[in-house]
């Protein structure tokens, strides 16, 4: 497939960025952290993204959804990053609904996909149990239980989780802490005795919770994909995570690039523009070569989903270490070109480099997917 976009789909991604440009500028996240807004993003701009099909534009129609591809959710993810846009996206639209259309039995994909399609629900998963991303160390344990099982254990990072509805719940039902088989995936309400949720803010603005099960009962038809077999389920639906988040990453670093072109091209020194300096123009253009690079990795990535290639795990790394090294280099020179002014808070373009210290750790940092990358190869 050819790495361009199609009639349709720069046509989409042309209404995106107008969408999201005049419906949330970065100001809107500003005035989110500055009120500390209780759902941590705007239910109205939720609404019309809904309203717009973009909820649902991966899932398949009989299920409420658009039954378009990755590419198409990827562009409007891309969109949605230029202007730093706090949505459930990500954590209920990619991965939650991945895992419940790549796991999920007839029943809960027909009582549940719709419902997030046309946003009346709101899932997050709750994987993460350290300070670093490692899919397989799952410590949370799911023990038989009258029928059913008892869920007992605590989650972090958990996106989007203190307005979450469900949780799709990690939890081990047999092996030892860190194997891969033995974890199974639970769907796990919010209103279940002994979930407690609590929202903690990230420097970026955005929003997460720790979540804490204890003695949580679900039954069996609670249960996500196979029984101790969930690590495979779990590892197709993070590859879909890592790709759409490497597309709203580029969205992101992209408008911090030209927003720091802009300053280059303004900011006078010595009587001249700081643009005209050869340094500054040799940087500049590293970051440009690196983005086009980026752009290229991450349109592949989200082709192989819809392809469902089956380098697609090695396509989710490369794409993800490529674009966090990328975003680090760009939002690092962009604070080293704006000088003073770019350390206040009064500049917005502090809040890129925020956000892309938190993407870069999320789903796993450029080191985690550089080591598997050269794993899956082989190394």
């Amino acid at each position: 497939m050819p790495l361009v976009l199609n009639e349709e789909q720069q046509l989409l991604k042309s209404t995106a960025e107008e969408f999201f440009r005049h419906k949330a500028p970065v100001s809107a996240l500003r005035s989110l952290r500055d009120t500390r807004d209780v759902n941590g993003f705007s239910l109205p701009l939720w609404q019309e993204i809904v309203a717009m099909g973009w909820a649902g534009a991966s899932l398949p129609e009989q299920y409420g959804g658009l039954g378009l591809g990755f590419t198409e959710l990827g562009v409007v993810l891309q969109a949605s990053g230029r202007t730093l846009v706090a949505s459930p996206l990500l954590s209920s639209v990619v991965l939650c609904a991945s895992a419940i259309v790549l796991g999920g039995n007839e029943m809960q994909k027909s009582a549940l996909l719709p419902r997030i399609a046309s946003g009346d629900l709101l899932l997050s998963l709750a994987l993460q149990e350290g300070p670093h991303h490692n899919p397989s160390a799952v410590a949370t344990t799911a023990t038989v239980h009258a029928g059913g099982y008892l869920l007992n254990g605590s989650k972090v990072h958990v996106l989007d989780g203190h307005v979450a509805e469900q949780f799709i719940v990690a939890a081990r039902t047999a092996g030892a802490n860190s194997d891969e088989h033995g974890i199974s995936l639970f769907l796990v309400k919010r209103d279940r005795s002994g979930v407690s949720v609590e929202r903690r803010a990230m420097v970026d603005s955005r929003n997460m919770a720790a979540v804490r099960l204890q003695d949580v009962v679900v039954s069996a038809a609670d249960l996500l994909g196979e029984l101790h077999n969930g690590y495979p389920l779990l590892c197709r639906v993070l590859d879909r995570g890592n790709i759409a988040l490497a597309a709203e990453m580029l969205g992101s670093l992209q408008a911090a690039f030209e927003r720091t072109l802009d300053y280059l091209k303004q900011r006078k020194q010595f009587g001249e523009f700081i643009g005209s300096f050869q340094a500054l123009q040799h940087r500049a253009a590293k970051m440009f070569c690196e983005i086009e690079l980026s752009k290229s990795v991450v349109l592949k990535a989200l082709q192989a989903i819809d392809e469902d290639a089956d380098n697609l795990s090695l396509m989710a790394s490369l794409a993800k270490a490529q674009v966090a090294e990328t975003f680090r280099l760009v939002s690092d020179e962009a604070i080293q070109m704006f000088g003073g002014i770019g350390m206040t808070d009064d500049e917005d373009i502090g809040f890129y480099l925020k956000r892309a210290r938190v993407a870069q750790q999320t789903l796993g940092d450029e080191h985690y997917h550089v080591q598997r990358y050269a794993t899956l190869r082989g190394y």
